[in-house]
């Protein structure tokens, strides 16, 4: 039993060291032109700020820094079990280069991610090849032993080095075996540890401070805080709106059916109307049922997803409303409920206040955001102050990272923009 799990044992190690050895000249030679790529794209597109080019640029060159971060991270966690924590700053869809620009410029992880590239490109490269050269350059000495060596002996001088070992012949080329066991032997032992300590060197660059995590731990308290009361108040308003609305009524109608078995006897005409009155109490309680329950979670959001469910509360407003939908599938099902009564919020809020005689609503999906625009052509001013509607749709998208935008000046238009990361199925 101990030989058995001693040779699992050596298998796994045997796969960690060849892993990591593939995994490590991946790094090293695919990853080493795009680290040079984005670093001198970061630094030409800064530099070209001054004379405008640079406000149309960088966005989109800090954009791909950050995806080419986020790939390592992905790969640190997937390969080694190495979690890198981020903490970017939110950007609104819909600002202008300008703001965008020095939004990224002011974002400390944006920092992080450009400091990260030389030292990817150097001693990150370095940490990546280790594993690699560890483990085929083992298997050069071992070819060299079945007869590589043929192919450097035609060379001008007839010897090729192994490390400090000459190679010119049969016998010479037996004496790099030993050289190339003590390789593959520290490449059994540390292959893996150095591609960890690679990731390791990774997330001390691009891991952010305790104090950012502390707020990002903060922000991410009240969100959750405010989700909490959110979901108390919906169910203090289910409660009474049961209370006031179909439970009256079906007390009334149970009321009215004991009065029709006093009745139905002494005075059939007068029972058939308290029936009739019974019969239109049920109808009436069936409607408030249904009411409550579409405002809970309306049925055509679950049956036909985000984009029809708009379109459905379009239909239903007094004023004119144009939806755009682009989702090439469904978010999660709490996102989606999220979306929907934000939109529905932000859209009562324009027909209630901004006396607009149309409105658009846009939706779609791009780079892990699902983003919803509402815009109408009402009379502006609308803020996201306390006591404001858009207060409460800002607290409900913050429970899953969300954020909220409103462009309201005096006069109008009024766009509020609403974005939620997550994927879609």
């Amino acid at each position: 039993m101990n030989t058995h799990s001693r040779s699992d044992e050596v298998r796994a190690r045997t796969r960690a060291m060849v892993l990591a050895g593939v995994r490590g000249l991946t790094l090293a030679v695919a990853m080493l032109p795009v680290s040079i790529l984005c670093l001198v794209l970061t630094l030409l597109s800064i530099a070209l700020i001054p004379i405008g080019v640079g406000l149309v640029t960088t966005p989109a060159v800090l954009a791909a820094v950050r995806a080419f971060a986020d790939v390592r991270r992905r790969l640190a966690a997937e390969w080694c079990g190495v979690r890198i924590e981020t903490a970017y700053r939110p950007l609104p869809e819909g600002a202008n280069p300008w703001t965008r620009t020095f939004a990224l410029l002011r974002d400390r992880q944006t920092w992080r991610d450009v400091l990260w590239l030389p030292v990817d490109m150097t001693a990150g490269f370095f940490t990546a090849l280790l594993p690699a050269v560890l483990v085929f350059y083992a298997v050069e000495g071992f070819a060299l032993a079945l007869g590589l060596w043929r192919a450097y002996s035609e060379s001008p001088d007839g010897t090729y080095w192994y490390a400090f070992v000459p190679v010119s012949g049969p016998l010479s080329a037996l004496g790099a075996v030993p050289l190339a066991c003590g390789f593959l032997f520290l490449g059994y032992l540390y292959g893996p540890r150095l591609l960890t300590a690679h990731f390791r060197l990774t997330g001390a660059v691009l891991t952010p401070s305790q104090a950012e995590l502390a707020e990002r731990v903060r922000v991410l308290t009240e969100t959750r805080r405010d989700a909490v009361d959110a979901s108390a108040a919906e169910l203090r308003r289910i409660e009474r709106d049961l209370h006031d609305g179909a439970q009256a009524r079906l007390v009334a109608m149970g009321m009215d059916l004991g009065t029709v078995e006093v009745l139905i006897d002494k005075d059939p005409d007068r029972a058939r109307a308290l029936l009739a009155q019974a019969r239109q109490s049920s109808a009436e309680a069936l409607s408030e049922l249904r009411d409550l329950v579409r405002g809970i979670h309306p049925p055509v959001l679950a049956e036909r997803g985000l984009g029809d469910a708009v379109r459905a509360l379009a239909l239903r407003l007094p004023v004119p409303t144009e939806v755009s939908v682009d989702l090439a599938g469904r978010p999660e099902a709490p996102v989606e409920s999220a979306a929907y009564f934000a939109v529905s919020e932000v859209l009562t809020n324009a027909v209630k206040h901004s006396g607009a005689d149309r409105i658009w609503v846009d939706l779609h999906h791009t780079d892990g955001m699902l983003h919803a625009t509402v815009t109408d052509n009402g009379r502006g001013g609308a803020t996201v102050g306390a006591g404001s509607g858009l207060a409460g749709v800002e607290r409900r998208l913050g429970t899953f990272d969300g954020v909220l935008a409103v462009s309201s000046p005096a006069g109008g238009p009024t766009l509020v923009t609403l974005e939620i990361p997550c994927a879609l199925s």
